[in-house]
């Protein structure tokens, strides 16, 4: 068995040079880099508090992202993050997360979308809401327990809303504990390009 060296040559199959230059460089970014510079990543959250006063009770906060019919855009989830907290014995506490396709929001309020390009004055196509009600309908695409503090799911693009579709999103947090102040939050992020 020949003792071959364990660098190859340049005329052999496995060689590879790799140039990384500011020209040509050889790094990548998530798409969500190039939506912000380009005016097009997009972001809104919402919050809800309970006190546990005699038995148990859950601080639900529930958010909705709708793509109208027509707007032209198809648009692109980045991430849902968010976090359940309360004031004191975190122990007692437990929660959930769960992303659902369509859905209805009870007693919605509206969010206005923020443009993460703070330079930029450009406006959202789509329309956002939030509820501190549980949401009712649609078909759950990922449901999570949650730990108290804080999640971040990066979707990067992998859930898309063409017109017409629309994504809501649910965290509840729940404890026993009486006196105890429990909070639930939710926040997701978008980018939009042309349909």
């Amino acid at each position: 068995m020949p003792n071959n060296t364990v660098f190859n040559g340049e005329d052999q199959p496995v060689y590879v040079e790799m140039t990384n230059s500011y020209l040509t460089p050889d790094i990548s970014a998530p798409p969500e880099m190039n939506a912000a510079q380009n005016t097009v990543l997009y972001s809104t959250n919402a919050s809800a508090s309970a006190t546990v006063v005699l038995a148990l009770i859950s601080a639900i906060s529930s958010i909705r992202i709708a793509n109208p019919a027509g707007s032209g855009r198809t648009l692109y989830i980045s991430r849902i993050s968010g976090s359940i907290g309360g004031s004191s014995l975190l122990s007692n506490m437990s929660g959930t997360f769960s992303i659902v396709r369509g859905g209805t929001l009870t007693s919605p309020a509206v969010l206005t979308p923020v443009n993460n390009n703070l330079g930029s004055s450009a406006a959202s196509s789509a329309t956002t809401q939030s509820s501190t009600a549980a949401i009712s309908g649609g078909t759950v695409l990922y449901s999570y327990q949650l730990a108290p503090g804080t999640f971040s799911q990066t979707f990067s693009g992998s859930i898309v809303l063409p017109p017409g579709s629309a994504l809501s999103a649910n965290v509840t947090s729940s404890s026993s504990a009486i006196g105890l102040t429990i909070t639930s939050a939710v926040s997701l992020a978008w980018w939009e390009s042309p349909a």
